[in-house]
Order: C-alpha cells, then sequence, then structure tokens
C-alpha cells in the first residue's frame, strides 16, 4: 500500500509558482502546450503539478525541472554572482491553455 503525498496549502501554492517566463524561447514550446514557470529550489513536481491544476484549474501531462546556474557578472567593477535559478517545464493536456499575460 502506497502513501499517498499530502497535497501542498493554497499558501504554498501560491509560493510555488513565482512568475511565468516570458522569453521568445518559452514563447516557441507554448505552441506545444507547455508553460514555463520559475518555481523555488525546493519545490518538487508533483507540488508543481497540484499547484498549476488547482491554481489554473487545467489538467497537467508532466513536469520537468531544471535549474540555471547562475553568472559571475561585473557591475561598476565590482564583481557580483546572479542567483541560481529553478524553472518548471509544465506540459498541458490538449484543449487547455494558460494565459500568462494575467494574474493568478
Amino acid at each position: 500500500m502506497s502513501a499517498k503525498k499530502p497535497t501542498p496549502s493554497m499558501e504554498r501554492m501560491y509560493d510555488i509558482i513565482r512568475a511565468p517566463v516570458i522569453t521568445e524561447k518559452a514563447t516557441l514550446v507554448s505552441e506545444h502546450n507547455q508553460v514555463i514557470f520559475r518555481v523555488p529550489m525546493d519545490a518538487t513536481k508533483p507540488e508543481i503539478k497540484a499547484a498549476v491544476e488547482t491554481l489554473f484549474k487545467v489538467d497537467v501531462r508532466a513536469v520537468n525541472t531544471l535549474i540555471q546556474k547562475g553568472k559571475n557578472k561585473r557591475f561598476r567593477g565590482v564583481a557580483g554572482r546572479r542567483p541560481d535559478v529553478k524553472k518548471a517545464v509544465v506540459t498541458l493536456a490538449e484543449g487547455h491553455t494558460i494565459d500568462v499575460t494575467t494574474g493568478v
């Protein structure tokens, strides 16, 4: 008997979906029923799936995650480092869409 994982709270769901990624590449994958979101580093795939399904009322087929390492940059001669960022590529079921230009 497998133990069912508890669903995250509504407050946690709003914390999981930080922002949509709006780039040229993200626009290209949107043609394949995929949406890219910026998520916290400790977010898991089941948590992300539950949050997207609950907040946007869509059916999620798959969630893929990636960690983009931060770059070393200089600003006015001072060396700094951009933070690492975790992104989630969410594949939606046929007929479901998310309009990223509107808020949650």
